[in-house]
């Protein structure tokens, strides 16, 4: 019966990425959905931008919260059941947004939807690592980051282009309606996972995770990549409203649209990692990273769109190619290391919203390139040291 399953989810891949890409999609639409519509929470609930963009970061710090308690799950439990739970609850939370007229309850329901998104994507995370094989784990992590990116892209138009600002009720209800039915196709026609073999290893604790040096530089990777990404596009939009480029919102909202970008470079990140190896792509990713954040300084909206696709296609690399050398390396305790993953990536985008908003109180848009340069040493040196202590992978 193991055998069966194993082959159907191998036979039937196409329709495998195409669940795993529509639910994991869905989910990251709901995390930036108010992205481009800051500004506007700024004016119709006349707060500042540092509390209009809670209903961002509170969404990543429930996200960072719940990670830890949903990667045991993962490794304990079916993962159907908990898609379903986690599906219906983000669901009912963005209708409960789209009808509110208090951003503190926007802000609390959003709290709740970040609680239960690692139902979507985390565990989704474990459930590749535990079904594939291993030699395909670079390029299928890098699909997985694509996921991530069209779904940050559609949360982005969503919000900003597709339903007027103003309408950006609409939004969330568009948002419900995408993740309930990528939850009931996700639980109808995903294969259970195989069972646990008494010949696996054993799993590993959380501390036994963190304490091994070649896992803690990756998730320190992941840590501060997110922080400077999602520092410059959470303030990217009171940066280029600002009287410098006076851009309104669908013309700030057209400039996600870098994130295409993003959804080529993961596969592609993934196949370079398996060539050229993960420390490699990790350290060219970041110098393109810290180059493109650089060029933002430059007065222009086409200089900066083009410094946007360049801040995309580092990231991504660099996302990529730590989530394939994670998964890589892991044997057991796969829903654990992928919740520590994500806990130190949500836990970098919370720290980096939160800093990089007294930075640009401080110091406006180069208090954030700046931060953002001294972060991202971090990823660069990791990459050049995997590249000197390079191993095969076993």
């Amino acid at each position: 019966m193991k055998e069966k399953q194993n082959d159907i989810s191998l036979d039937s891949w196409s329709g495998l990425q195409l669940l795993v890409f529509s639910l994991v999609a869905a989910a990251f639409t709901t995390i930036y959905i108010t992205q481009p519509v800051l500004p506007i929470f700024r004016s119709e609930f006349e707060v500042g931008e540092t509390y209009a963009s809670l209903t961002i970061s509170a969404v990543i710090f429930g996200i960072a919260l719940s990670n830890c308690p949903l990667g045991i799950a993962a490794d304990r439990f079916p993962i159907k059941p908990i898609i379903l739970t986690g599906g219906i609850v983000i669901t009912l939370c963005s209708l409960a947004c789209s009808i509110t007229t208090s951003i503190s309850l926007l802000i609390g329901t959003r709290f709740v939807q970040g609680l239960f998104i690692p139902c979507l994507t985390t565990c989704v995370a474990a459930f590749l690592s535990k079904t594939l094989p291993r030699e395909k784990l670079n390029v299928v992590m890098g699909s997985y980051i694509s996921a991530t990116v069209a779904g940050g892209l559609g949360g982005r138009l969503l919000g900003g282009f597709i339903h007027p600002p103003l309408h950006w009720r609409y939004a969330f209800v568009t948002a419900s309606v995408m993740v309930f039915l990528a939850t009931l196709a996700a639980y109808r026609f995903l294969p259970h996972e195989k069972s646990k073999n008494p010949a696996d290893p054993e799993d590993q604790g959380f501390l036994a995770l963190i304490v091994r040096p070649e896992l803690l530089r990756t998730f320190l990777v992941a840590f501060s990549a997110f922080f400077v990404f999602s520092s410059v596009f959470n303030y990217l939009p009171f940066y280029l409203s600002s009287p410098a480029f006076g851009a309104s919102t669908n013309a700030i909202t057209f400039m996600y649209t870098s994130y295409v970008i993003g959804i080529v470079m993961g596969p592609v990140a993934g196949n370079l990692s398996n060539r050229m190896g993960n420390g490699v792509i990790m350290a060219l990713g970041a110098v393109v990273f810290a180059v493109s954040i650089g060029t933002t300084l430059i007065k222009s909206m086409p200089g900066i769109a083009l410094s946007l696709c360049g801040i995309c296609a580092g990231f991504f690399a660099v996302h990529a190619a730590a989530a394939g050398s994670l998964n890589r390396r892991l044997v057991s305790s796969r829903g654990r290391a992928n919740s520590l993953y994500v806990l130190f990536y949500y836990l970098g985008g919370f720290a980096g919203i939160s800093v990089s908003g007294y930075m640009y109180v401080l110091s406006g848009w180069p208090g954030i390139v700046v931060t953002g340069w001294l972060v991202l040493i971090i990823p660069f040196a990791t990459g050049m040291w995997e590249l000197k202590h390079r191993k095969p992978t076993p």
